[in-house]
């Protein structure tokens, strides 16, 4: 089956947030409502894979035109750069070392308070699609509704794959169902009529759907999004080392054909949306867990602390009849500021064991609620960035201009990204910039301590929260 996004959108004939549309669509123009969220959360796309971050490359028409009626946040960041710790802290608004989640393939406990329960309180419908990744089981085993679905009620997850074509899945039952053909299509169509169902009834929603591409294989979009790119036409980024050129091309050719198709789907989604009659009720969040080195630095994946692992898109969509309108904001929210950002903006109570901030007032036009800096953290190097592979633990820094790091040994990483927005000149153990740096320095360690965090060996904190033992790669037990 061909998924093509209508001539309507495509050609933008129609501007998804066109007021004299919406004007006729809301159910109940005397009451203000409260609003439905849908949450699009994409794996491992990294901010500058978008035609509107002014990638020469990449095709991304519907993203595009969220972020020219949404609000941009220019430089949101994960500032623990993997997968299921980034999960973590989205659904508990908590850092790493709170939650005890910071490493792959380990449970978030059941205890834990998510934002599908807090937000239950407030009358919310919850529900979940896609990839999962925080039940620390087997990547494709069922997982009940015990406190391990975390307060969602509809559900059709798997815990973990990479395999996008006929992937499987479960939902209530352990039956094994399978996603026809490529995942993210056969998922946005279950999260369409998802809203399709909910748009009339009283209760608002909360929706969380959850992509696994365009995280890799790289290579395994529909094959009409695959011959949209060819890897010699490939624009490189300058810290692309040369010897890394071919691999890089190869990877980011396939990764683009991902994110084409994935933006499709966002039209889908924003199409489904208005058609149903709640385009003024229903806020949108599109962003991703973690972004892809995709060769930059000589390196692959993420867990690392460039710019290309650690910065992610983030777009709200709020509607005008809410309070919104499009802003590109600079604000370095984090991972954990999800949670409470969405919750102010339905008006929940934002539960005092939350560590992240609310920026929904700044959303839509108060003040910044954060500071000038936010911090990046590798509490255990393993997997895919493990000790083999020169990976490390540190702690640091992003502000607006620069990046600070530190490993266990002292400073490490040091880049002013205004001059060296690459970041292929690094500042430490230079003369001239050894005020700034002892500066920055002083900077974390009083952010650390504000944090409750003392930046010890890793395997301090894989013995406090009994983690399993690790096997030679250094997780437990995979390596994604």
């Amino acid at each position: 089956m061909k998924h093509k996004t209508s001539l309507l959108f495509k050609s933008g004939m129609l501007s998804l947030g066109l007021s004299s549309f919406f004007s006729c669509s809301v159910k109940n123009k005397n009451k203000t409502p409260t609003p439905n969220v849908l949450v699009i959360l994409a794996d491992q796309w990294r901010y500058d894979a978008f035609g509107y971050r002014n990638n020469p490359d990449v095709k991304t028409p519907n993203i595009d035109r969220l972020a020219s009626e949404g609000i941009v946040l220019s430089n949101a960041i994960s500032g623990i750069p993997v997968s299921t710790p980034a999960r973590a802290s989205i659904l508990t608004g908590q850092r790493p070392l709170t939650n005890g989640i910071f490493m792959n393939d380990v449970q978030l406990d059941t205890n834990a308070l998510s934002i599908a329960e807090v937000i239950k309180e407030k009358g919310y419908k919850t529900a979940y699609i896609g990839k999962w990744h925080l039940d620390g089981q087997e990547r494709s085993a069922f997982i009940p509704q015990d406190g391990r679905r975390q307060g969602f009620d509809y559900w059709k997850v798997l815990e973990c794959t990479h395999s996008y074509n006929n992937s499987l899945y479960y939902a209530d039952t352990p039956d094994t169902l399978v996603w026809d053909g490529y995942d993210a299509f056969a998922q946005t169509r279950d999260a369409s009529q998802y809203i399709r169902n909910n748009a009339k009834t009283e209760d608002p929603f909360l929706l969380f759907l959850s992509w696994g591409p365009p995280h890799d294989p790289y290579h395994t979009a529909p094959e009409e999004y695959r011959a949209m790119y060819f890897p010699d036409s490939i624009s490189l980024r300058p810290n692309v080392p040369d010897d890394h050129e071919k691999r890089a091309r190869n990877q980011i050719a396939g990764y683009y054909s991902h994110c084409t198709a994935l933006d499709e789907m966002v039209g889908e989604l924003w199409k489904t949306v208005i058609e149903s009659g709640i385009g003024q009720e229903t806020i949108i969040l599109f962003f991703s867990d973690h972004g892809d080195m995709l060769g930059s630095q000589g390196a692959y994946n993420k867990q690392q602390p460039y710019d290309e692992s650690i910065r992610i898109p983030m777009i709200f969509y709020i509607p005008e009849k809410l309070g919104g309108k499009s802003a590109k904001l600079d604000a370095l929210i984090n991972l954990e500021d999800i949670m409470p950002t969405i919750l102010g903006l339905c008006a929940a109570d934002i539960p005092s064991e939350v560590e992240g901030l609310d920026y929904s007032s700044y959303l839509k036009g108060g003040e910044n609620p954060g500071d000038t800096l936010t911090v990046i953290t590798s509490v255990m190097p393993y997997g895919q960035w493990n000790r083999g592979r020169g990976g490390r633990e540190f702690r640091g820094l992003r502000s607006l201009r620069y990046t600070y790091v530190k490993d266990l040994n002292g400073p490490w990483l040091f880049f002013d990204n205004e001059k060296d927005p690459y970041q292929m000149d690094n500042l430490v153990g230079k003369s001239e910039y050894s005020d700034l740096i002892n500066s920055f320095d002083l900077l974390l360690s009083r952010k650390l301590e504000s944090q409750g965090d003392e930046f010890l060996p890793g395997l301090y904190y894989v013995e406090k929260w009994n983690y399993p033992e690790l096997d030679e790669t250094g997780t437990v037990p995979f390596i994604w």
